[in-house]
């Protein structure tokens, strides 16, 4: 009787496991967008707290005097340099979205000049939806402004969440260090602080790239001749943080731009772009994140694919830092650990 009692016991913890994990998955994929906005907090509180240690060692002041002055001080440089540029900025991102749609009409009709796209051309249902009119272009544009109201209620998430942690991060790793095993705190202590340093590498590596690459960008584009530099330069910038991807949705508001000027503007523009990724990502990156797990292509952008079917955009602009933090766990928990595959020492 007590051997029927015990089977039963297991089944039934076994059945219980297997439903919390299949809750679990299935409350990531409904609530994908808002726990990748909470893992956005977590990168802000890691940027945060680190700045604020760099504050406390050199200067003496308290912790939270030091992460005041990390926070606030930035926020307050950021949002004068807003309020500074914010005219020009939004007179050329109106100008950028009023020049879309006839840049993509001199698209067509450049296209329309070799025979192998105009019979391509002439199958407007086929290709409708990478070649849209100008009303369509403009509607495109306006949903993709509109999202932005979307974008920036799950920024002021991340913000609340990051500022929270970075002001306590003791009691927040305490609180997880409680939920495992005592024999498993001094190990899980380890892999935290590795997944800190590597994402840590990463934030740092990731926003001196975003400003040089902003910059670059704007002032070639300033000799190219182009009059949007300033927006498009921004919009670089911005988008250099999503890897792989994000570096090619930049390039084509340029592209149809320096079209609109003649093939050779095209041309320079498309060669100013891929000058400067090239130097990004073979030189200036490589020499930034020499403490970051180099993340394989191949494994990023099937995460990116992966996380923007789950949860859209959220998805592709984090996919990068939680494949960097997934690696970092899945090498320290899964390889050195349950394998025994540990690098040898000295």
């Amino acid at each position: 009787m007590s051997d029927g009692k015990g089977v039963a016991t297991t089944t039934l913890v076994q059945a219980s496991v297997v439903a919390l994990v299949a809750l679990a998955v299935l409350l990531l994929l409904r609530a994908a967008e808002a726990f990748l906005a909470i893992f956005g907090g977590v990168l802000l509180a890691i940027l945060f707290n680190g700045t604020a240690r760099w504050v406390r060692d050199r200067t003496g002041l308290p912790y939270a005097a030091a992460l005041a002055a990390a926070t606030v001080l930035p926020l307050l440089l950021l949002g004068l340099g807003l309020w500074l540029a914010a005219p020009v900025v939004a007179d050329q991102a109106g100008q950028l979205a009023e020049r879309v749609p006839a840049a993509l009409r001199q698209l067509r009709s450049t296209l329309r000049e070799w025979e192998w796209a105009d019979g391509l051309l002439d199958q407007r249902d086929r290709i409708g939806s990478f070649l849209p009119d100008g009303e369509r272009a403009a509607g495109l544009i306006g949903g993709f402004f509109s999202s932005t109201f979307g974008a920036l209620g799950n920024f002021v998430i991340a913000l609340a969440v990051g500022l929270f942690l970075a002001a306590g991060p003791g009691v927040y790793v305490g609180g997880l260090m409680r939920l495992v095993p005592p024999a498993r705190r001094h190990r899980t202590g380890e892999v935290l602080e590795a997944v800190q340093a590597s994402l840590s590498a990463w934030l740092l590596a990731k926003i001196v790239a975003m400003l040089a690459i902003g910059v670059l960008t704007t002032l070639g584009l300033w000799l190219i001749g182009i009059d949007l530099a300033l927006i498009l330069g921004v919009v670089a910038a911005l988008l250099s943080f999503i890897p792989n991807v994000g570096p090619i949705i930049a390039l084509v508001p340029a592209a149809l731009i320096g079209l609109v000027d003649g093939p050779d503007t095209l041309l320079y523009v498309v060669a100013l772009y891929v000058g400067i990724q090239t130097v990004e990502s073979y030189l200036l990156t490589p020499l930034l994140q020499k403490r970051m797990v180099e993340l394989p292509p191949a494994l990023t952008i099937g995460v990116q694919v992966v996380l923007s079917v789950i949860a859209g955009a959220a998805g592709l602009i984090f996919a990068a830092p939680l494949t960097a933090a997934g690696m970092v766990m899945v090498r320290m928990w899964y390889v050195e650990d349950l394998l025994g595959d540990r690098p040898a020492s000295g």
